[in-house]
C-alpha cells in the first residue's frame, strides 16, 4: 500500500470512522472532542494520551494522505474534522467497521471483531465476519492480513496494514516456516507404521511359500 500512518494518525482516522458510524449526531468532530476521543479509556488498546499538537499534526498529515478534512457545520464557527477514506477506498459499512476496530484496538480475532464492531456494524454470524475480511484482505491493495496463529492461542489474529507490513510477518516469508515439531513426530509415527505394515506383509510371504513348498 502508497499510505503508511504512524500510531497517532491511525488513532485519529480510527476515532474519526468509529464517531460517525457510531454516534452520527455529534460527527464531524472538533478539535477537543477528537482529542478526547484518542484518549477514550474504553475501545481503545494502547490507551494514549495525546495533546491538541499530537492530533493537530496528525490531521495534517492526514489530510496531506487524502484521509480527513476540515468542515465548518451549519450554526458553528468552529472547525470541525471528517475522514474522507471512502474517497479512497470502497468500503462497505461492515467492511470499514472492521477496519476502525483493529485501527482502535489492534489485531484480533473472528470473535472479537463481531463482538468489537457490533456497536457499529451488526455481523449476523462469525461467517459474514470472515468474508468481509476476506474481501479486505483480498483488496487491492490489500487492506488487511491474516497474522500466523501464535503460540498458546487458538485462532488466528487479523490486523489492518494502514502501519505497513507487521515486522514478524516480514521475518517469516524471508526465512521461511519452521517445520512444527508436532509434524516431525507425525512423521516418525508413520515411519514406525508403514515399517510395522512391511513387515506383517514378509511374514505373510513367507507363510504362504512354506505352505506351498510343503504341498511338493
Amino acid at each position: 500500500m502508497d499510505i503508511v500512518l504512524d500510531d497517532a494518525e491511525v488513532r485519529i482516522l480510527g476515532c474519526l470512522i468509529e464517531k460517525e458510524l457510531a454516534t452520527p449526531e455529534y460527527y464531524p468532530l472538533t478539535l477537543n472532542s477528537l482529542m478526547n476521543a484518542c484518549n477514550q479509556k474504553s475501545n481503545r488498546s494502547p490507551i494514549v494520551s495525546f495533546d491538541e499538537a499530537v492530533v493537530s499534526q496528525g490531521l495534517e498529515s492526514l489530510h496531506e494522505k487524502g484521509l480527513s478534512r476540515k468542515t465548518l457545520t451549519a450554526g458553528s464557527r468552529v472547525t470541525k474534522y471528517l475522514h474522507t477514506i471512502l474517497e479512497r477506498f470502497d468500503l462497505s459499512k461492515q467492511e470499514i467497521s472492521i477496519l476502525c476496530e483493529l485501527m482502535l484496538r489492534g489485531p484480533q480475532t473472528l470473535g472479537e471483531i463481531r463482538t468489537h464492531a457490533e456497536r457499529m456494524s451488526p455481523f449476523e454470524s462469525l461467517e459474514e465476519v470472515e468474508k468481509n475480511l476476506k474481501t479486505l484482505v483480498d483488496y487491492d491493495p490489500a487492506l488487511v492480513i491474516k497474522l500466523p496463529k501464535e503460540p498458546g492461542r487458538k485462532e488466528c489474529r487479523h490486523m489492518h496494514l494502514f502501519s505497513g507490513i507487521p515486522s514478524q510477518v516480514l521475518t517469516e516469508v524471508s526465512n521461511g516456516p519452521a517445520a512444527p515439531q508436532v509434524t516431525i513426530q507425525e512423521r516418525l509415527i508413520g515411519l514406525e507404521e508403514e515399517t510395522l505394515r512391511l513387515k506383517n506383509e514378509l511374514n505373510d510371504l513367507k507363510q504362504a511359500f512354506a505352505e506351498f513348498k510343503a504341498q511338493f
